[in-house]
């Protein structure tokens, strides 16, 4: 099958979908594969290691559209991206379409096969694609917070871990999936004061397990969440509902319970933001304030660390891009459930519930659709 990489468009977004390693693991297996010349430069792979690895280094993106079978990238597709993908096409990249009522409709209009990493599961109902970004983002949000606490951030003027004679800072962590334990990882590390709240007790308990004393957990349905929002120096929002929307646990009215100068992380938002006054901001111009809280709502936040994020996401991503070139859309998904969860738009159709259901589109089993 001919593959086709072009350079992420997204602003600020420096991540490419294959590494060298990957487009040699691709040839290897017979196929060829097209990367947009310096695709990869940002993220520190340059157009030499791609020749080297089999690749063919093609001028423009419209070339990578109109030339590939299969393309493969990080980021849902831009605008531009959208007019450019052909019927059949498959396209294989995060696309988060519960929160993109836009691209929904874009990519629907093209025809093409849409699998998203964020809803390809295991069989133990986790999300093995989305776990290795939702692990570097978990990781910076502590890191980007710490940063926005600082004054000259507009934050509290509080050091995370605290100092002889200061009080470490408060840090309430919403979920504890990935995005949370990574969280905590980093905010454990740097010794501040870590609550976690999730509903699940058994999560909990795994997370305690891990931790031990080092974190407080909170089962959501019992704790008093104003008195953790009001406490809180830095709110992490890792709340994930698989291809939906993310709830909104915190609202506005929350907001005035929180110190001046408090941070708000909300990893969520690719998913629209687990906080009512989250809005999608840039590595640029990452933080905006409503009522004195600081926000920091970069929507593709490993797009910061892009060398770190590239290689954790092939090493997720390519065992299903080879057994989709391999043996052909069709019987790749159909010979495995977990990756035909996967499919959220087939030919006009949408084939992921949660995307139907928030947009009020008919919902068409994938295990269906990909049999016409």
């Amino acid at each position: 099958m001919k593959i086709g990489v072009p350079k992420e468009i997204k602003p600020q977004e420096n991540r490419i979908g294959l590494t060298p390693d990957s487009v040699k693991a691709l040839v290897s297996e017979g196929h060829e594969v097209l990367v947009e010349n310096n695709g990869g430069f940002e993220a520190g792979f340059d157009n030499d290691q791609y020749l080297k690895a089999g690749a063919k280094i093609v001028d423009t993106a419209a070339d990578i559209f109109n030339d590939s079978e299969i393309i493969v990238k990080v980021k849902e597709p831009q605008k531009v991206e959208v007019d450019m993908i052909r019927e059949n096409q498959i396209v294989y990249t995060y696309l988060h379409l519960a929160a993109a009522k836009e691209l929904t409709q874009g990519l629907i209009k093209s025809k093409s096969i849409n699998i998203a990493y964020e809803t390809v599961t295991d069989d133990n109902g986790r999300l093995p694609l989305l776990a290795p970004m939702s692990a570097v983002a978990g990781r910076m949000s502590v890191q980007a917070g710490a940063h926005c606490l600082e004054k000259n951030q507009n934050g509290r003027g509080v050091l995370l871990g605290g100092a002889p004679g200061g009080e470490p800072a408060n840090v309430l962590i919403l979920g504890g999936g990935v995005v949370g334990e990574n969280a905590a990882i980093i905010a454990t590390g740097m010794q501040a004061k870590v609550h976690i709240v999730d509903k699940s007790k058994v999560r909990l308990k795994q997370l305690v397990e891990i931790f031990g004393d080092k974190i407080i957990p909170e089962q959501s349905d019992k704790v008093d969440l104003n008195k953790l929002v009001a406490e809180a120096d830095l709110l992490v929002g890792g709340v994930l509902i698989p291809g939906a929307e993310a709830p909104k646990l915190i609202t506005k009215d929350m907001l005035k319970l929180m110190k001046r100068g408090s941070v708000i992380v909300d990893v969520a938002i690719d998913q629209g933001g687990c906080v009512e006054t989250s809005k999608p901001t840039t590595h640029r111009d990452p933080t905006y304030i409503v009522d004195d809280v600081v926000h920091y709502c970069v929507a593709n936040m490993p797009g910061g660390v892009p060398r770190t994020s590239t290689f954790a996401l092939n090493q997720a991503t390519l065992p299903y891009l080879v057994k989709l070139a391999n043996k052909g859309y069709q019987k790749a998904l159909s010979e495995d459930k977990n990756f035909l969860a996967g499919l959220n738009v087939h030919k006009g159709q949408v084939t992921y519930k949660a995307v139907a259901d928030v947009f009020g589109h008919d919902f068409v089993e994938p295990g269906e659709a990909i049999k016409h």
